[in-house]
């Protein structure tokens, strides 16, 4: 198979100050491509662009809540203005809480759709015109489990990540005409800070035996990237080996 080369590419990646997302730019680093690093957390956006450019690769870190509108687009002008083109955009920014509907607050509901959901929208938005005039482009949204199966305290969440692979499919169609690909990536459970809340919210943590390595769902979305331009990955599902919601 022919893959493509990353080298000479630059690739977005929202979420990227932990987790998934960290992983996900250290991945597409020793790849050959450059990074922008963005995350709310301006800290940890840094600490990522520093471990790629100490790696001997290039990255730079962008400050950036993905709710807001001029923020990401401010963000997206920022990379491009900066490595003069954006090929990939890695949707991993996300939020939840986990708690009931009957006990949830509007503002919680809203700011788990507003990242989860909204916040695609605007990347995709914003990075589309650049990767229309270089006639070329992937866009990776990050889903999860949740979006095709359910469990309870996780409505809001359950909601966007099921809106994200509805919006993947959609945008896919319209990317199509521009050799812009759209792969919506289903992750199983991952070994993130994701958890570290459960504790104190008196919610038992999973077993870290049914938990992969989110290095392995971050070379898969390298994987899917990669692909030969002329095939796209639709969706990928990724979960643990052991994971027991799976037959």
């Amino acid at each position: 198979m022919n893959q493509l080369s990353l080298s000479g590419k630059v690739a977005l990646i929202t979420g990227a100050g932990s987790g998934l997302g960290e992983a996900t730019a250290l991945a597409f680093a020793r790849a050959g491509a450059a990074v922008a690093c963005v995350d709310i957390h301006s800290a940890a956006a840094a600490r990522t662009a520093a471990t790629i450019v100490a790696l001997g690769g290039s990255a730079e870190a962008y400050t950036c809540n993905v709710a807001d509108a001029a923020a990401v687009f401010a963000s997206i002008d920022a990379a491009v203005t900066r490595f003069g083109r954006l090929d990939v955009v890695v949707n991993c920014a996300a939020v939840d809480f986990v708690v009931a509907v009957d006990e949830m607050s509007v503002e919680q509901w809203d700011r788990v759709l507003a990242v989860n959901l909204r916040g695609p929208f605007l990347v995709a938005k914003a990075a589309l015109p650049t990767m229309k005039r270089q006639q070329a482009g992937h866009i990776v949204n990050i889903a999860s489990t949740a979006a095709v199966r359910a469990w309870g305290n996780a409505a809001a969440y359950h909601a966007s990540k099921w809106g994200l692979i509805g919006f993947g499919r959609g945008l896919g169609v319209e990317g199509r005409s521009d050799n812009i690909r759209i792969t919506t990536v289903i992750p199983g459970g991952m070994r993130t800070h994701w958890f570290d809340k459960f504790p104190e919210q008196g919610i038992p943590l999973p077993d870290e035996q049914h938990l992969q390595d989110p290095a392995n769902v971050a070379d898969a979305i390298v994987f899917a990237v990669t692909m030969p331009p002329q095939s796209v990955i639709q969706e990928l599902m990724v979960t643990p080996l052991t994971e027991t919601s799976w037959p």
